[in-house]
């Protein structure tokens, strides 16, 4: 049977008095695809972003390959990740991409999805480079678009180049939030 990657126990989520997120478990094996679904508003968004820590969970554990994510408590009485090397860490074994594209305008496609990788992985930028033709490649982006700011691109193509920037960061889980809901055909 393949490992846990992911491991999440008892997670709870509020804002005030209004609990979001109540008790929710979940272990994820290498290779599972899994779905939430829910409706609106019900949680689905605010789960995937406590598990990386963009939303700070009210109780619960967390755990990537078998290492606890040790937290604490803050001044509002919310988790939070102990150790700032801990949280980087995390953050490049488990990768989000986002209902909303949050690509930089400023920068070519390419250039977006090179960031990462040369940032937080520390890869020089020719294996960037390299790396992120090759995601591009897999998402349908040719050549010419890779030169485009994604600005000037079309929904759907934000949304691969997306993909494709999280893939490249290489991540042993990767959470989606939303991920199809902007793919145009081709």
């Amino acid at each position: 049977m393949p490992e846990i990657k992911l491991s999440i126990q008892e997670l709870h989520k509020r804002y005030g008095d209004h609990e979001v997120l109540k008790g929710v478990s979940l272990e994820a094996r290498a290779g599972d695809v899994i779905s939430i679904i829910g409706s609106s508003g019900s949680g689905k968004s605010t789960f995937l972003r406590c598990i990386n820590f963009l939303e700070k969970p009210s109780e619960g554990s967390i755990a990537v390959n078998n290492e606890n994510i040790h937290m604490v408590r803050d001044h509002d009485g919310q988790l939070k990740v102990f150790d700032k090397k801990q949280l980087q860490l995390l953050r490049t074994r488990l990768t989000m991409v986002f209902q909303h594209f949050n690509l930089w305008n400023h920068m070519t496609v390419l250039e977006n999805v090179m960031e990462s990788p040369v940032q937080v992985l520390g890869l020089s930028k020719s294996e960037a480079r390299e790396r992120a033709v090759r995601y591009l490649d897999k998402m349908g982006i040719d050549e010419r678009t890779r030169a485009k700011y994604s600005i000037n691109l079309s929904g759907g193509q934000q949304q691969r180049v997306s993909i494709a920037r999280a893939l490249a960061m290489e991540p042993e889980v990767l959470l989606f939030d939303e991920t199809t809901s902007a793919l145009d055909p081709g």
